[in-house]
């Protein structure tokens, strides 16, 4: 049974000393590859070396709508400059986000952030991981502005409605279920699994959040999530749809698989 981390953070500053052992632990219980997903101008570089350092590592280059106010005057061309140098890497996590955690983030400032790297990964035809939270209705009418994406938009850790999901089909999107999702409320979370197409489902653990519910319940102590845990995930996903787990890994796999086999992709190097 192979499984395939659509998106995580193996660089966080939390776990990354504890890298080899979280990607050889997740390798263990079938893994084959993880999107790893930078952040911020601070980490992509870290990003890099990950993706340098271990085959099953895809990089991912992008500013996160949390970390804006941070950013350089020049963060843009660095963030093309990286792609050029990089084949390999793929793009995200880039977003919008209304919810509480991003409460005194300025929203216009986000947008404007938000945009240029969208279209860049059109550009660049690059699969894009992109964090939404309350904020779908603005996605969507930037989306239909700047797409259709052949190559891909990853809804991840996606918590929106079953209503929005055939809109973004649409435009090229992919939604990618974490162990975030383990908490709605069940008939609701069925609700979203019968409207999402079999081809544009994806599993990932974003790590080193997003801790499985199954998994959380068994500890008194507030912890990590790691990859490895993403086999939590996939047996409560297929719980909720009614799937032998063998099946649905398979069927994420393989959408992964082709989502990120994207020219230069190291995907496409292991055919």
């Amino acid at each position: 049974m192979k499984l395939f981390d659509a998106h995580c953070h193996l660089q966080d500053e939390r776990v990354i000393d504890k890298a080899p052992e979280l990607i050889a632990a997740a390798l263990a219980v079938g893994v084959t590859n993880f999107a790893d997903n930078g952040t911020s101008e601070k980490d992509w570089d870290l990003v890099k070396e990950m993706g340098e350092m271990y085959p099953s590592v895809i990089p991912c280059f992008g500013l996160h709508p949390w970390f804006i106010a941070d950013r350089s005057p020049h963060w843009l061309s660095t963030l093309r400059k990286l792609f050029e140098t990089t084949p390999t890497a793929a793009f995200g996590e880039i977003g919008l986000d209304k919810g509480p955690l991003a409460a005194g983030i300025d929203y216009s400032d986000q947008l404007a952030v938000f945009r240029p790297q969208l279209e860049l990964a059109k550009e660049l035809n690059k699969p894009v991981a992109v964090h939404c939270i309350d904020a779908f209705d603005d996605l969507l009418e930037i989306m239909r502005a700047v797409g259709p994406f052949p190559a891909g938009v990853i809804l991840h850790s996606f918590n929106g409605t079953a209503e929005v999901v055939p809109k973004l089909v649409e435009l090229g999107a992919y939604f990618s279920l974490s162990g975030w999702f383990t908490y709605i409320d069940e008939k609701i979370a069925k609700n979203t699994l019968k409207s999402i197409p079999c081809d544009r489902i994806l599993l990932e653990t974003d790590s080193a959040d997003a801790i499985p519910k199954s998994i959380s319940d068994e500890s008194s102590e507030p912890t990590l999530n790691v990859p490895a845990n993403i086999v939590a995930v996939l047996e409560y996903v297929a719980n909720l749809s009614n799937m032998k787990k063998e099946d649905l890994a398979e069927l994420t796999y393989g959408n992964t698989v082709r989502l990120f086999s994207y020219p230069g992709s190291k995907l496409l190097k292991d055919l």
